[in-house]
């Protein structure tokens, strides 16, 4: 099997430009065997940013790593032991400071190592979920910038023999603790620039990673194909996205192997976790098997007769735990560590799934993900757990921290006229991206801003447009909408920003005519600066949901909810609505929404849901009426859930309970098919010629370039701005840029 540096280079244009769902099939099969073999040769689990290193750096498969990549060991940012450190993201390549012997590693694991979490597991309920530079319950610390200890596992074997110690070095490093702990990790208080920073995801950080700190290592011409040639420009911004891009693709590949299991951005082979659950020494099958039962029973009351159990919450981290089991303190050493935490949040997913009623045991506890990053993953048992609304209960909810900081229950469903809690507040979105240059971040557009021709402001945003231009400046707003049309005045806006109420917002803007509620906007703030651009993203190809066709990302909870009968711009009320419209417009706001924008309502409550209060017969009786028709149309569904003791609706129904009837909305999507009647092909099977852009490769023994390959490498080089790399290294030759068919 080729590597990075075979006959076809593993990164192509298309992946870095289009993103996995353009790459056609025989590129991701040629990309996804690679992957695989890497992680069936390295010791720990492959996140995807060391799975986009093997590819990108030339990880070689044959025991030599990184030892013969383009890597510069001298340039590696220097980490020690116990003190501050610099943001290190998983993926980025260090030299840990170890006095006469340099130890070059590859971080490939990291977790939270907050000091307040026990030696056996146990968390205190306010650490789970919590910020960086958090201090205690509710108190989310006034150091800037915050900090966070974290503790880092090093591959100190990822750059072959020639860069490695040897296992007596290792042992005499370990054993000093001076410069890696007895496991042979290392433990730093990391240094993030902003609260925002340490809450954004892995590929988002390793990505502003590469682009900064390691940005001579990701440019190098020596790469088996440079990023500048994969997206065809040296500007920040194209380059930016293209890594973005690549890092999708490769984490997107691994997920559709059908030999990996996936945990967060971790690869595991399945072959090693079945072998580890047939294993019944320390940390293998019998462990696992007794760490999710424990966490099971973790909150489970003891027997007291003649008194009610009060409710109970613990939370349990899953590496300190694994470190209580007899015998494990050998196998959670080195990179075993990160498998062995990788293999118990697998089991417990799985445990969840098969034995469990979305996290709800038949002994009365919900088990459930709360902190994915802190002591390998917390997780909470609660009893009872039926007093709690399901969710997902692998997405890390973060429930510990805001137990701490605020409680609110759901309201009972009132008069569709009233706004309900999930859509009363109008939050500032998701950050994307934050660094020295700008801030980017995302929200759906909602009804609320369309009538009133406003948006909010990140509170960051806001305050630093504050600080700079004081309390109500004037910023200019660039809407790009690609194949929309927009005019003049829409395109280029000067809008006031209201900072008077803490977070923020934008006024006064004028909203094209075909945005709705639901679509997804990108925002750019250049720091310092007074214009913020807003971009709206294409889809490949456009849907119909009932009347409205939507061709650019929509997000379906607020299409359901504030795109319903009687809302749109002109206002929100529901007067004046027929029988039909008021039912369809009740289900998709008051009933249970599902993150697919499903809606499910209990059809008892429909009347009073309507009207707020029992209506009259002949009121109740249309809408019955409507809801046949509705049914009978399949614009509604019917389904069944279950109601508790409490009176408490559940979807889906659950054992032992009554069973009610439930009014459904389904969004169904309808492709638009091209002008000509006839929709095209699927876009990773599309056939044509292909652009290969110019990369090296590994030729065999005893082979040599030619001169014209040497001074095309030479070429390559300046485009590049590399004016120190003329000559091509020993053993490779350069393929120039070229176009064949697929």
């Amino acid at each position: 099997m080729s590597g990075p540096y075979g006959e076809r280079a593993l990164l192509t244009a298309t992946m870095a430009l289009g993103g996995f769902d353009l790459v056609p099939t025989a590129q991701r099969e040629r990309l996804l065997r690679y992957l695989e073999a890497v992680v069936a040769v390295r010791r720990a689990p492959v996140h995807t940013a060391v799975a986009f290193n093997a590819v990108y750096f030339g990880y070689d498969l044959n025991g030599e790593g990184y030892g013969s990549s383009p890597l510069r060991p001298d340039d590696f940012p220097l980490v020690t032991f116990g003190e501050c450190a610099p943001v290190l993201p998983v993926g980025a390549m260090v030299c840990v400071a170890s006095g006469s012997d340099p130890l070059y590693a590859e971080i490939v694991y990291k977790e939270g190592a907050h000091p307040a979490v026990g030696a056996f597991g146990e968390v205190p309920a306010w650490v789970s979920g919590a910020p960086a530079g958090a201090e205690g319950p509710g108190q989310p610390g006034v150091e800037s910038p915050p900090r966070r200890r974290e503790l880092l596992v090093p591959d100190p074997h990822a750059f072959g023999p020639g860069l490695s110690l040897s296992p007596a070095q290792l042992h005499r490093l370990r054993t000093r603790r001076r410069w890696i702990n007895e496991d042979g990790h290392v433990v730093v208080d990391v240094r993030y620039p902003a609260r925002e920073a340490a809450a954004r995801d892995d590929l988002a950080a390793y990505a502003d990673y590469l682009l900064t700190t390691a940005r001579e290592q990701l440019l190098s011409p020596f790469v088996p194909v440079s990023l500048i040639e994969l997206v065809g420009s040296t500007d920040e911004d194209a380059l930016r996205a293209g890594l973005l891009c690549l890092l999708d693709t490769v984490r997107r590949v691994l997920a559709s192997s059908g030999l990996l299991r996936l945990w967060g951005q971790y690869a595991l082979s399945r072959d090693s976790l079945a072998t580890c659950w047939r294993d019944t020494g320390p940390l293998g099958g019998d462990d696992l098997r007794t760490l999710a039962a424990a966490v099971e029973r973790a909150a489970t009351p003891s027997r007291r007769r003649y008194q009610a159990a009060a409710a109970t919450t613990v939370y349990t981290a899953v590496g300190p735990r694994l470190r209580a089991f007899p015998g494990a303190g050998e196998l959670l050493r080195g990179l075993e560590y990160a498998s062995a935490v990788c293999r118990a949040n697998v089991t417990l997913a799985d445990v969840i799934q098969r034995d469990s009623e979305r996290g709800l045991f038949g002994n009365g506890t919900r088990v459930t993900l709360d902190d994915a990053f802190e002591g390998g993953g917390v997780w909470r048992s609660h009893h009872p757990g039926s007093e709690e609304a399901p969710a997902d209960p692998l997405t890390p909810a973060g429930s510990g921290w805001r137990s701490t900081t605020t409680s609110a229950t759901l309201p009972e469903p009132g008069p569709v006229d009233e706004p309900l809690a999930d859509d009363a507040v109008l939050g500032p979105g998701e950050l994307l991206r934050t660094d020295e240059r700008e801030v980017v971040w995302q929200l759906p557009l909602r009804l609320a801003h369309l009538i009133d021709g406003s948006l909010p402001l990140r509170p960051y945003v806001a305050g630093e447009l504050r600080r700079t231009y004081g309390r109500q400046p004037t910023v200019r707003l660039e809407l790009t909408h690609p194949g929309g049309v927009l005019e003049r005045n829409e395109a280029l806006q000067d809008v006031a920003v209201s900072l008077d109420d803490g977070a923020g917002r934008f006024t006064g803007v004028v909203w094209p005519l075909d945005f709705f509620p639901g679509l997804v906007l990108r925002l750019h703030w250049p720091r310092g600066g007074r214009v913020i651009r807003v971009v709206t993203t294409r889809l490949d190809q456009s849907v119909q949901i009932g009347d409205r066709v939507i061709g650019h990302s929509f997000d379906p909870c607020v299409l359901t909810r504030e795109d319903a009968p009687g809302s749109d711009r002109g206002g929100d009320t529901a007067v004046g609505l027929g029988p039909r419209e008021l039912v369809m417009r009740t289900v998709r706001r008051c009933g249970l929404l599902t993150l697919d924008g499903h809606a499910l309502l209990d059809r008892s409550h429909l009347p009073s849901a309507v009207y707020g209060r029992r209506p009259a017969r002949s009121q109740a009786t249309a809408l019955e009426r409507a809801v046949a028709e509705l049914l009978a149309e399949r614009l509604l569904e019917p389904d069944l859930g279950s109601r508790d003791a409490y009176g408490q609706p559940h979807f889906p129904a659950r054992h032992a309970e009554p069973t009610i009837p439930l009014i459904a909305y389904r969004p169904v999507r309808t492709r638009v098919t091209s002008p000509w009647g006839a929709p095209g092909p699927e876009p990773h099977e599309l056939r044509g010629p292909q652009f290969v852009p110019g990369h090296l490769r590994r030729l065999l023994p005893g082979c040599s370039p030619s001169e014209n390959q040497r001074a095309a490498f030479r070429e390559h080089c300046r485009r590049l701005g590399k004016a120190d790399g003329w000559e091509l290294p020993d053993g490779y030759t350069f393929v120039t840029q070229h176009t064949r068919g697929q």
